[in-house]
């Protein structure tokens, strides 16, 4: 039990130090918002960026994991359709958000830093990977179900656009296809410039868990508590089942890449679902209150993946 205090109680005590500053309004939106700005814009884009210009590309394309934590996301995400649609008949758009909820992991927030403590410098690019799966592929084919939805009839070139110019914008993604450029062509980061992403992309985990905190201390649970239920219970306990299932036959356990993938199977909902929701408007106290419980339920998830790891039961 000695991995949960070292690893996952400094991570979870730093997202119940942002929720605290939230609730006794030592900070407040304004604060989370401009927490986010330099997580996404600066420091993780940084961290990620270094990580993987620091190693070879194949490195990064690693196949055997893309294939298994792909398709643990995948039956998540169609698993987490199905039940909208039985449970409450749902349109697309909201179809798309449960599932979403579902299988989106906040692989960039908690993620990251989890892998970094967890299995140390290493962790880092399986976790790009892991962002770059999530925000490119996941996060995309959800804006193309809800566009497709919302925009019936406006032309598949105009919704397809959207999506691609939205992708496109995203720093974090920048930052990986950047990366994998500088590693692919071989270059050797000047040594001031390597010091500088290490510095400012130091403080991507901290920031992150606290801004997770602070967003969480404004959310309250408002919402039909039978959808919410089900999209948090698909989230904490079917996708972990899942990837275990799935990533033993692609990746050996005893591997950084098998452990990273079966670590991020265990996070809570992305609050990047929520921003999604928020834009267009659905399924949003939904969307934000699975965040919020997935969050406090992961704390046990985590916990319990990190302890098996390590053969603690």
């Amino acid at each position: 039990m000695n991995v949960v205090f070292s690893v996952a109680f400094p991570l979870f005590a730093l997202i119940a130090t942002g929720f605290v500053a939230g609730r006794v309004r030592l900070l407040g939106r304004d604060g989370s918002g401009a927490l986010n700005v330099f997580v996404t814009w600066f420091a993780l884009p940084a961290l990620l960026f270094n990580a993987i210009a620091s190693v070879r590309l194949s490195e990064v394309l690693n196949l055997p994991f893309i294939a298994a934590f792909g398709l643990t996301i995948v039956i998540v995400y169609g698993v987490g359709m199905l039940m909208a649609r039985l449970a409450s008949g749902a349109g697309l758009a909201q179809m798309s958000l449960h599932g979403l909820t579902a299988a989106y992991g906040n692989v960039g927030y908690i993620g990251i830093p989890l892998c970094l403590y967890a299995l140390g410098p290493q962790g880092a690019v399986p976790a790009a990977a892991a962002t770059c799966l999530g925000s490119a592929f996941l996060l995309t084919f959800a804006v193309v179900l809800i566009e497709s939805d919302l925009q019936a009839g406006r032309g598949l070139w105009r919704t397809t656009r959207r999506v691609l110019v939205a992708v496109a914008r995203s720093p974090v993604l920048i930052a990986i296809v950047a990366g994998g450029i500088v590693s692919a062509l071989g270059i050797k980061l000047p040594v001031p410039i390597q010091r500088f992403l290490e510095l400012i992309g130091a403080a991507a985990a901290p920031c992150a868990l606290f801004a997770i905190g602070l967003f969480l201390s404004h959310t309250s649970i408002r919402a039909n508590l039978r959808e919410v239920g089900l999209a948090t219970i698909s989230k904490v306990l079917l996708q972990p089942l899942v990837a275990l299932s799935i990533v033993p036959w692609f990746l050996p356990l005893d591997s950084v890449w098998a452990q990273a993938a079966l670590l991020m199977a265990t996070l809570p909902t992305a609050s990047n679902a929520f921003v999604l929701a928020k834009q267009y408007d659905v399924f949003v106290e939904e969307t934000s209150t699975t965040v919020l419980l997935s969050t406090l339920l992961s704390v046990f998830t985590v916990s319990a993946m990190l302890v098996w790891l390590r053969g603690g039961f």
